[in-house]
């Protein structure tokens, strides 16, 4: 019994010295992983500007051949919900009628996207088109209110928009009027280096209705290239339509729906 009293006091000294240095690891927090990522943030703002050689919309041109300056503002929220604003200038409405003076469109949208499977997103939204101005007393406003659903795999993209407003574009008494689309971005060439970004291939067709205006209907197509370069986007398309030159002419004599050619020179923040 000494025997064993001599041993007891050191071993009962090892076993609590062992126990307490694994209490005091186990309570001591694991170090975070060297490549942990910080949280996703809750908003997002970006911003974009653009110069083009001329401002093209649904295949009319809206600046009768001459520059755009274009940029906007992007607030998304992690959840899909998103506002932003966008404008850019214009001519179409002086160049019809000279007593309009109207030299901007200013255009407002809010929306929700929800990638609901792989590589598949769905966005809906609204888009207000707003062309601040002076009109004569009889004049048909041009601002017009949209309602959009966009679907979207990998590089494909099929939309439709749908006008709420009584009117469309300055034609009165036009609300369900309709735009409908197919777009395609197919990645060519993927990022090389910090100065040499992707090149993508851009292609579009599109189908304008006009409720109650069916002389104005169209179609219109666009290809092109574009690339990224320090940051940059730099590209060109070519835009047509089969649309009635008779109606789309101007006060100038310009067909604003054959066949035009658009550089441009774009940057995201």
């Amino acid at each position: 019994m000494k025997l064993a009293s001599r041993y007891w006091r050191p071993l009962c000294i090892a076993a609590f010295a062992t126990l307490a240095t694994g209490s005091a690891l186990a309570q001591t927090p694991a170090p975070a992983p060297a490549d942990a990522k910080p949280p996703e943030p809750d908003w997002t703002l970006s911003a974009n500007v653009g110069l083009f050689s001329q401002y093209v919309f649904r295949g009319i041109t809206q600046t009768n051949e001459k520059p755009a300056i274009q940029g906007g503002f992007d607030l998304a929220h992690k959840s899909g919900f998103y506002v932003g604003t966008w404008a850019s200038n214009i001519s179409w409405l002086s160049d019809g009628n000279p007593d309009v003076s109207a030299s901007m469109e200013w255009d407002f949208y809010g929306g929700y996207k929800w990638g609901f499977a792989e590589d598949w997103t769905l966005d809906l939204g609204v888009l207000q088109y707003y062309y601040p101005g002076s009109y004569p007393s009889n004049y048909t406003k041009p601002d017009t209110t949209e309602l959009y659903a966009n679907l979207s795999w990998k590089f494909l993209s099929v939309k439709y928009s749908y006008v709420v407003s009584n009117k469309t574009f300055g034609f009165p008494d036009s609300q369900g009027s309709y735009y409908i689309e197919g777009n395609a971005a197919y990645d060519i060439v993927d990022k090389v280096n910090d100065w040499l970004g992707k090149v993508t291939l851009i292609g579009h067709v599109g189908h304008q209705s006009y409720q109650n205006w069916g002389d104005y209907t169209y179609t219109d197509w666009k290809g092109g290239i574009q690339g990224d370069f320090s940051g940059y986007t730099v590209g060109f398309y070519i835009t047509g339509t089969d649309a009635n030159a008779a109606y789309y002419t101007n006060r100038f004599g310009k067909d604003t729906s054959e066949t035009q050619y658009v550089g441009f020179v774009s940057r995201s923040f």
